[in-house]
């Protein structure tokens, strides 16, 4: 930045607001896309001829690639800087979301559900690291948190209208094509939001280059990831229990998702502001979110199964805040893309192998389910004890060194 008079700054705080809404909004309408089809993925696929084991392979794959992509996405983008025509590039693939109404099988459901998951590990990485310069000027966690929310909102909307799908037509094919109307609404905001900022990097001072300090403890955080989310249900193997057993009438089933994805939203804004006061510790609610979400999740109780989703929401909203931030918080400006990419490639190597253990012991009985995740939780509160105890080392001996002569 040119110079750090309160001007500027205000100038610069201004310009950071503006991008954080834009990007938000963008995500929303993107949101609103993916999470509308995501609400009926597994019932979708069940109507197809998939068993819970296939939409739990399926929606654990997804997510594996997804993720596992955002390694070379990252890297690429830290080494191009190409971070408007990445970002861009990857809402692309939304397209993939309308062409689920003229799928004739589960196996070209799956194609299209995956190529999905694609575009967002093309575009996250980029996505992210536009939003870690924003954030510093109004904090990492109320920046990130703001526009999870704002995601978040998109993810409400979305199951809404599959919900009015299927009250009017009694079929997924319109709910689909209805989806692909806010795509037009993502490459305008897009557009707008390059033109206002096209070089994101000059609102943190010297593109963020001063800062040196990676996260402390890389091994434990990411160990706490890993078993963080290999126990955290999908909501496509939740939706397939709640049609397979009758739980609810099809047409209730967005509704859930919509209730779960608006938890999320005020989560979002509230583990922001918390973040910005304790740090990553927020992270060890999602061990008691994750075992909570499925004792209730997979009742055969509506009421519990409704307090299971919310449940799920609130541990979504926590995590992706809880993670983007503190990685931006820790990580040198420079290395941020691959750092975004590596571990959103644990979080989602977890989130496919919990997705797939979880379908397969499903088809077993639900307290194999159970049993799974509360011995994978607790592993995580052991994960996450480990790395307070990393943190406090490497703070020890950054102290020792600055006694140093």
């Amino acid at each position: 930045m040119p110079d750090s008079s309160p001007d500027t700054r205000q100038e610069v705080r201004n310009l950071s607001v503006r991008l954080i809404l834009l990007l938000g909004v963008a995500s929303l309408c993107g949101s609103l896309v993916s999470n509308g089809a995501r609400s009926v993925t597994g019932p979708y696929i069940l109507l197809l001829g998939g068993s819970a084991a296939v939409v739990g392979l399926i929606a654990g794959s997804g997510e594996f690639i997804g993720y596992a992509l955002r390694s070379v996405t990252g890297g690429y983008v830290d080494q191009s800087h190409h971070y408007w025509k990445v970002t861009m590039a990857g809402y692309g693939l939304l397209a993939a979301i309308p062409l689920l109404a003229v799928a004739g099988g589960w196996e070209a459901a799956a194609v299209l559900i995956i190529a999905e998951r694609v575009g967002k590990a093309i575009r996250t990485p980029a996505r992210d690291t536009i939003l870690s310069h924003a954030t510093t000027a109004v904090g990492r966690g109320w920046g990130f948190g703001v526009h999870k929310a704002l995601d978040q909102v998109g993810a409400v909307i979305g199951p809404l209208v599959m919900v009015a799908a299927l009250a009017f037509t009694g079929g997924y094919a319109t709910g689909f094509l209805l989806l692909g109307i806010p795509l037009a609404g993502v490459a305008l905001v897009l557009f707008f939001a390059r033109s206002v900022v096209p070089k994101p990097g000059s609102l943190e001072e010297n593109g963020g280059t001063n800062e040196t300090a990676d996260l402390p403890g890389i091994m434990p955080y990411a160990t706490f990831i890993f078993l963080g989310m290999a126990g955290f249900a999908s909501f496509p193997l939740i939706s397939f229990h709640l049609k397979a057993q009758s739980v609810i009438p099809d047409a209730g089933i967005p509704l859930f998702y919509a209730a779960a994805m608006a938890v999320s939203v005020v989560v979002a804004l509230l583990i922001g502001r918390v973040f910005d006061r304790i740090g990553i510790h927020a992270l060890l609610t999602i061990p008691v979110l994750s075992t909570a979400t499925v004792l209730l999740a997979f009742s055969l109780d509506p009421g519990a199964a409704l307090a299971g989703s919310l449940a799920w929401g609130a541990g979504i909203g926590i995590f992706e805040t809880v993670l983007r931030a503190s990685i931006a918080e820790s990580t040198e400006a420079t290395r941020r893309g691959e750092v975004y990419g590596a571990m959103s490639a644990v979080f989602g190597t977890a989130w496919f192998v919990g997705s797939a253990v979880m379908g397969v012991l499903y088809d077993v009985s639900i307290g194999h389910i159970v049993a799974y995740v509360v011995i994978v939780e607790a592993a995580a509160v052991a994960a996450y004890l480990w790395m307070y105890r990393s943190r406090i080392a490497v703070r020890f001996q950054e102290g020792l060194g600055n006694l140093m002569p």
